[in-house]
């Protein structure tokens, strides 16, 4: 099961059902989340709300399931088995792990294409053991976990960067994930009126190699969804580009002045490929 979602993931909490439908509308592929937007009271009343948009016969949902993630709570919780309980009764079969530390957690998700969170200090570590597990179609990072997981205060100093260990978290995430052949996803930007901060984080995700980035707010959607997508002028150099290459015949040759090797077309392909989704 691969991963074709994105690049704007939006995530919402799934005990407000009135929000599905609009989020649905808004992003590229709606996050339902049981875990740290729902009260601990009120997780029974979120999943609730997930099976009651289900269709009579339980197979006609309101969200397409090819666009819809549910991050579950973490393995190993109660609230975990009783997430898993009611995914059985729906056709969603993608899922978010929040809080993913091991590769063991994973073999409990068989059959779901997960998205693991590497969100605390276990997670980070075993990144690459994680992303290796068959069921695994992508890992995703979580800064402020991360940082309360190792007893710190804050992902970001004063300047708005995230910190050194941040950033390590980030690339840890990153490398696992494509070194096994899987997506990559970017984590969350919190301050929500900070659009061009968002901006400027996207465009890193994009140049960096991550396929999708998480949203919080449907107003963070389209800043996303520009920084991913290629202006025509981008495509029509990549285009360019690949033609005189498939010209030139050769694995190295000279463009406009410029030596073109294989990583370079690599990277013209990247551009028409996000230009196509």
């Amino acid at each position: 099961m691969s991963f074709l979602m994105g690049p704007a993931l939006l995530f919402c909490p799934a005990d407000r059902p009135e929000r599905y439908q609009k989020a649905a509308e808004r992003a590229d592929a709606v996050i339902l989340d049981l875990e740290d937007a729902v009260a601990p009271a009120d997780k029974q009343r979120a999943r609730g709300a997930i099976l009651a948009q289900l269709g009579s016969a339980g197979d006609v949902p309101e969200l397409d399931p090819s666009r819809t993630i549910i991050r579950v709570n973490p393995a190993g919780t109660e609230e975990f088995e009783k997430d898993l309980h009611c995914l059985k009764h729906t056709p969603y079969r993608h899922v978010m792990l929040a809080k993913a530390e091991s590769a063991a957690q994973l073999k409990e998700l068989e059959g779901y294409g997960v998205i693991a969170l590497c969100e605390t200090a276990a997670g980070i570590v075993n990144a690459a053991a994680i992303a290796a597990e068959p069921n695994v179609v992508a890992l995703m990072w979580g800064a402020e976990d991360l940082l309360a997981s190792l007893g710190g205060t804050s992902s970001r100093g004063d300047d708005g960067g995230y910190r050194a260990v941040a950033l390590h978290a980030r690339s840890t995430v990153l490398l696992a994930a494509r070194a096994a052949g899987k997506e990559a996803v970017d984590s969350v930007y919190v301050n929500i009126p900070d659009l061009e901060g968002l901006a400027a984080e996207s465009r890193d995700a994009v140049a960096s190699g991550f396929g999708s980035k998480a949203c919080i707010h449907p107003n963070q959607v389209a800043v996303v969804r520009e920084a991913y997508a290629p202006s025509e002028a981008d495509v029509a150099a990549a285009t360019e580009l690949l033609a005189a290459a498939a010209a030139a015949g050769t694995g190295v040759f000279q463009y406009k002045g410029k030596m073109i090797d294989g990583p370079i077309l690599k990277h013209a392909e990247a551009t028409l490929r996000r230009a196509a989704r």
